[in-house]
């Protein structure tokens, strides 16, 4: 029962995170190649934190951390001088070629930006140096009334901040890559394929009356949904081995799971000897204690 409302309380946060993507203008779902059952995917985690920030929702915000506190007053870092030249340049070619899309219209202006005459980049270059000292003297200020508390929790905020960038560059990376998506349970897909047919007014209520459904659902209805699953899980494995072996080849070990697909290291000669030579000293001297 303890597990089973654990369960409901995620699905419901994702309900949650499903209602703020759609207020975004995205839907987050997809579908998973490979089943004999379409219908729509529940967003990850990961779509639903991507979605959050989009919103302007992030859990920072939510908690009244002290990322508003301490960010509020940080100085911000100037401008680069080619970001200098889109600001101020984005407007005028936006009003002159208004068929072009946002990144449509940042190639042109990157085009322009590498035509630039030195001389002209210079001004932009010039201004970024003046603010950058700016910069350096505000951030100083900002530094030295700090209290060893705020400072601390600052570092512990950058340190987090940069491991979720990590965390997405990875994922991202993995994306790019192909690795292939993980097996979807026999409860997502019979949720994926009875969500909109459900009853309920919000997202969490329709999540809340499918578990309760399958909940109540025998094992002979259930078990259509547990094939599926576990077909999808031996189609995870074996694109999992095919792509894994592929990352072998590209010398990508290290995003290998298995330790199987990694390839034998190569024991060097002089090591091994060195190795055998401190075995045989070692049961030399053994031998003498016991003869004595």
């Amino acid at each position: 029962m303890a597990a089973a409302l654990a369960l409901l309380g995620r699905a419901a946060g994702l309900a949650n995170g499903a209602r703020q993507l759609f207020r975004c203008g995205g839907t987050g779902m997809g579908r998973r190649g490979g089943l004999g059952r379409a219908g729509p995917r529940l967003p990850s985690a990961l779509t639903v934190g991507v979605a959050r920030r989009g919103c302007g929702i992030g859990r920072a915000a939510e908690a009244g951390c002290c990322r508003a506190m301490s960010s509020a007053e940080r100085p911000k870092r100037p401008l680069s001088a080619y970001f200098r030249f889109l600001r101020d340049n984005q407007p005028a070619f936006r009003q002159q070629n208004p068929e072009l899309n946002s990144l449509e219209l940042v190639k042109k202006l990157a085009g322009v930006w590498r035509e630039l005459p030195a001389s002209q980049k210079q001004v932009y270059e010039e201004a970024r140096k003046t603010d950058w000292r700016k910069y350096e003297e505000q951030l100083a200020a900002y530094k030295a009334q700090l209290t060893p508390a705020q400072a601390a929790a600052l570092k512990e905020e950058r340190r987090k901040r940069l491991a979720k960038r990590r965390s997405f560059r990875i994922k991202r990376e993995l994306t790019v890559l192909g690795k292939p998506k993980r097996p979807r349970s026999g409860f997502n897909i019979f949720v994926s394929e009875n969500f909109q047919q459900s009853k309920g007014l919000s997202p969490t209520a329709k999540l809340k009356q499918l578990f309760e459904t399958w909940q109540n659902l025998s094992s002979s209805q259930k078990q259509p949904y547990l094939q599926l699953a576990q077909d999808d899980k031996v189609r995870y494995q074996n694109e999992m081995k095919s792509w894994e072996a592929k990352m072998v080849e590209l010398g990508r070990e290290d995003l290998i799971r298995s330790r199987e697909q990694r390839p034998k290291k190569k024991t060097d000669t002089a090591q091994e000897g060195s190795k055998a030579s401190l075995r045989e000293s070692l049961a030399k001297l053994k031998l003498k204690k016991s003869e004595e």
